[in-house]
């Protein structure tokens, strides 16, 4: 019990806390990638941010791994050096790779559909929701007094 106090504390917990506030994130982005001009680096980065890895499905090409997000990397950043706007970028991995690699594909032929899917979904199910809490309430009954008398004469057995 060397490394604790007298109250049960760790002595080495600064230390510790300060490691994980020091260490960053492993972004996946190599330096041999990046390029010298830091105003092509951050459009390079812009693009990227919004586009996905084939692989992965769920990271951007910046935070995989993966040997395809390299490539694309690299793709984005040959094209950017080539003169291409971003928008001529991303053309060019959409041609070759899909809409499916962008995070926000744009609304319009199928994924219009995609898009509207969702709200569609939620006012039918709210609809379905309204037409069941409506047919749940009985209709008020109004008791003939005869009726009435024949409830309270069974209501005392």
């Amino acid at each position: 019990m060397s490394g604790f106090r007298k109250n049960g504390a760790c002595k080495h917990a600064p230390y510790v806390l300060a490691l994980f506030l020091v260490v960053a994130p492993a972004w996946a982005v190599q330096p041999d990638e990046m390029l010298a001009d830091p105003a092509l680096e951050a459009r390079a980065r812009t693009i990227s941010h919004d586009i996905r890895c084939p692989v992965c499905q769920g990271e951007t090409i910046d935070d995989s791994n993966a040997p395809i997000a390299r490539d694309l990397r690299i793709i984005i950043r040959e094209r950017l050096v080539a003169g291409d706007s971003d928008a001529a970028v991303v053309d060019y991995i959409v041609a070759r790779y899909g809409e499916g690699v962008l995070f926000n594909p744009p609304a319009k032929g199928v994924n219009l559909f995609l898009w509207l899917a969702g709200p569609a979904l939620l006012l039918a199910g709210i609809a379905v929701a309204v037409a069941a809490g409506r047919r749940r309430h009985a209709p008020e009954v109004v008791l003939s007094a005869e009726e009435e008398a024949r409830v309270k004469e069974i209501l005392k057995e």
